[in-house]
């Protein structure tokens, strides 16, 4: 991770008995904000065959809402882990690694993750996971994959984000661009999950209001984001549940980089059953 790479993790607690209990949370019929002070102790879950570890589960697919995917954020105590991390084969998954370090086991090999590491699971992939001398803290982010006739299914792998330049949006002058770990036309994958930043005074400038769902985790800075109706504001902690089709914008508020991770389901036809 370079010096300008920042990530932030929950880390439970819970709040003094003198504390104010209103917060930033809301939810409505077209978006969420789960603001980093409601992930507290009492709201994590424990997962089936996974050892040592507790999870922030912050989106799940909801009939009406947001339907593709679900994110945890995960938190695993060294010597934790799992060998069978997930009971669901059709399930694919993206781990993005904020805190500590572990050893992901896959396809018979063996891969190291640390700060910054980003990996791709396939369906039907048999993977194992354990942390290593220092708790363990990453987005796990799982969707079924869609599969299409005559397109191969995607392959396993593992990166670092400083590995991957950023690459800026047009006529932007270099405040808006997205570190993209799948190239955007590889049909392929039926989802990306990537980094956006956002350097200060960078914006938006219209309404995103498009058919892919987000789950949009802060990981640094703060910013005012339009979200159907309402201007909101979030900073590093925060994670934003959007449905298909809610209006989108922001304005980054500085004094340092905005930066999120940001999942969205693409390269696949709508769904005419239901």
């Amino acid at each position: 991770m370079t010096v300008d790479q920042k990530y932030y993790f929950p880390t439970g607690g819970l709040p003094s008995q003198q504390d104010t209990m209103t917060q930033r949370a809301v939810f409505t019929e077209a978006y969420a904000v789960i603001p980093k002070g409601t992930m507290r102790d009492i709201v994590t879950s424990f997962l089936p065959h996974w050892h040592k570890t507790r999870a922030w589960v912050l989106a799940r697919p909801m009939s009406g809402f947001a339907e593709t995917f679900s994110q945890y954020i995960m938190e695993v105590s060294p010597g934790g882990g799992s060998n069978q991390p997930d009971i669901d084969a059709q399930a694919q998954s993206v781990l993005f690694v904020t805190d500590g370090c572990g050893l992901l086991r896959m396809n018979g090999q063996e891969h190291a993750l640390g700060v910054g590491s980003y990996a791709y699971i396939p369906s039907g992939t048999e993977w194992s996971l354990e942390a290593g001398d220092v708790t363990l803290r990453f987005h796990w982010i799982r969707k079924l994959y869609v599969v299409v006739v005559g397109i191969d299914a995607p392959e396993a792998f593992v990166t670092q984000e400083e590995d991957h330049a950023i690459t800026m949006m047009p006529e932007t002058n270099g405040v808006w661009g997205t570190t993209r770990f799948v190239e955007a036309d590889d049909l392929r994958h039926d989802m990306h999950v990537n980094i956006v930043t956002f350097q200060p005074g960078g914006v938006i400038p219209f309404e995103e209001t498009h058919v892919m769902e987000h789950g949009l985790y802060v990981l640094e800075g703060k910013a005012v984001y339009k979200l159907n109706q309402d201007w909101v504001e979030v900073e590093a902690g925060d994670f934003i549940w959007l449905r298909a089709f809610c209006p989108q914008a922001c304005y980054a508020g500085g004094p340092g980089p905005f930066r999120y991770l940001l999942y969205k389901d693409v390269n696949r036809h709508m769904s005419l059953s239901f």
